[in-house]
């Protein structure tokens, strides 16, 4: 016959055990919601959005204050928006068609763009050096294709920008061309007031920064610009809606800033733009302007401290 012994303290253990079971689960998630920054109650450290948000492509977070000021052009692809191009490599020389088109989150090519600047779409060319810029507006054909006659002159490498607006949003995405051979890349040349267009022989005088003449990473700097032609002032005519188009490009990475002009030429042949810089270094500015209905282009180097 086998016998069963029952210890009667055993409920009372069993109880004990179940209760600091509790009490630890308790202190477990009060100490959880202490911890994670996610638990209802618990707030967001100070500035956490705006530090998740810094890497995203084609924008450079430079503090200032609270502010950030965007740069664009850095990469193929940004806000859901892609540059495909058709063919990136290029014959020396020749001149051939750029085609490219601007696809969406779902791979589809967009086919509708906010006019800017008179244009639905601007094309900006120049080689790595900064050298060889060229300034193009693409005709769309009803797939979305855009198409523009281009001429690479010399071997190298070069940078492609799409400036355009779409839905509202302003964008510039960017990718590489390339020309076989040997580049002979220049260095930056060094800043300088005075410059002279292509292709009329202009004399373009610049004025940036404060009254020293300095520029200011993170602050707003106004760029004059005052054009002449034997010691008297150019009569400049309207291009791009505006008294002439500024891009300014970042030395290095070619970063693409977006410059406002300020209003229409003046009648002394002056000009200005406004722009922030996000970064101290070099940058290549490229002005455009019109005289006598035929295009004028002169660039600057600006370094800004």
């Amino acid at each position: 016959m086998l016998a069963f012994r029952v210890d009667m303290n055993t409920p009372l253990r069993l109880a004990s055990f179940l209760t600091g079971l509790a009490i630890l689960g308790a202190l477990a998630f009060g100490l959880g919601g202490l911890i994670d920054a996610s638990a209802p109650g618990s707030e967001e450290p100070a500035g956490h959005e705006q530090a998740m948000g810094e890497g995203h492509a084609g924008t450079e977070a430079h503090a200032v204050g609270t502010e950030a000021h965007e740069v664009r052009g850095l990469g193929v692809a940004a806000d859901g928006l892609r540059l495909a191009v058709v063919d990136p490599e290029w014959s020396q020389g020749a001149t051939e068609q750029l085609r490219f088109r601007v696809l969406d989150e779902e791979g589809a090519p967009l086919t509708r763009f906010d006019t800017t600047h008179t244009k639905r779409m601007h094309v900006i060319v120049v080689r790595r050096d900064l050298t060889g810029f060229q300034h193009l507006h693409p005709e769309m054909s009803a797939d979305g294709t855009w198409s523009v006659p281009l001429r690479l002159a010399d071997p190298g490498t070069y940078r492609v920008f799409a400036d355009f607006s779409a839905r509202g949003e302003a964008a510039t995405l960017a990718d590489d061309l390339r020309v076989d051979g040997s580049a002979d890349l220049q260095s930056l040349p060094a800043a300088a007031t005075r410059a002279l267009s292509e292709p009329g022989g202009y004399e373009v005088a610049r004025r940036s920064g404060d009254a020293h003449g300095d520029a200011h990473a993170g602050e707003e700097t106004r760029l004059r610009f005052a054009v002449s032609r034997d010691g008297r002032p150019a009569v400049l005519q309207p291009y791009l809606g505006a008294g002439g188009h500024l891009v300014a490009l970042r030395e290095g990475d070619l970063a693409f800033l977006h410059v406002h002009p300020t209003g229409d030429a003046g009648r002394d042949g002056s000009i200005e733009f406004e722009a922030t810089f996000p970064t101290a270094g070099r940058y290549r500015l490229f002005l455009q302007f019109k005289v006598g209905d035929e295009l004028q282009t002169v660039a600057f180097t600006e370094g800004v401290h």
